[in-house]
């Protein structure tokens, strides 16, 4: 028995669907941007900070992975590259985290380092 037009015609309708799901599956993502530009951000925050002084293994790292990301979306790898930038952001983040909390440290001796000065003053008055 001949298949008929409209069972070839089913046949056909859904491997076009096929096809045009598989395209768009295949289809890329945009690059990663948004992501980039975070990391960057962050990299920036970070030096505003003194991150080269306080956390200078943690601002290198992000540096490079920024460095990497950079790299990979330039070179197509728009994966590796989503993946590079969030670490970036991360490494960055903590590089601006550690330095605030060095540069509060710092503070925090010079105020205390103040009051015994202080302390001292009141009791050599009296």
């Amino acid at each position: 028995m001949q298949p008929s037009f409209a069972q070839i015609r089913t046949v056909l309708q859904a491997l076009a669907c096929g096809c045009v799901l598989a395209l768009t599956a295949c289809a890329s993502t945009p690059p990663p941007t948004g992501e980039i530009n975070a990391a960057q951000q962050s990299v920036a925050r970070a030096n505003d900070a003194d991150a080269d002084q306080y956390a200078p293994d943690e601002i290198r790292r992000g540096r490079d992975a920024l460095a990497a990301a950079q790299a990979a979306i330039a070179s197509g790898r728009d994966q590796d590259a989503r993946a590079l930038a969030t670490r970036a952001t991360a490494l960055a983040d903590l590089a601006h985290a550690r330095s605030r909390e060095a540069a509060s440290q710092n503070e925090l001796s010079q105020r205390r380092a103040e009051i015994d000065g202080l302390r001292q003053r009141l009791r050599l008055e009296d």
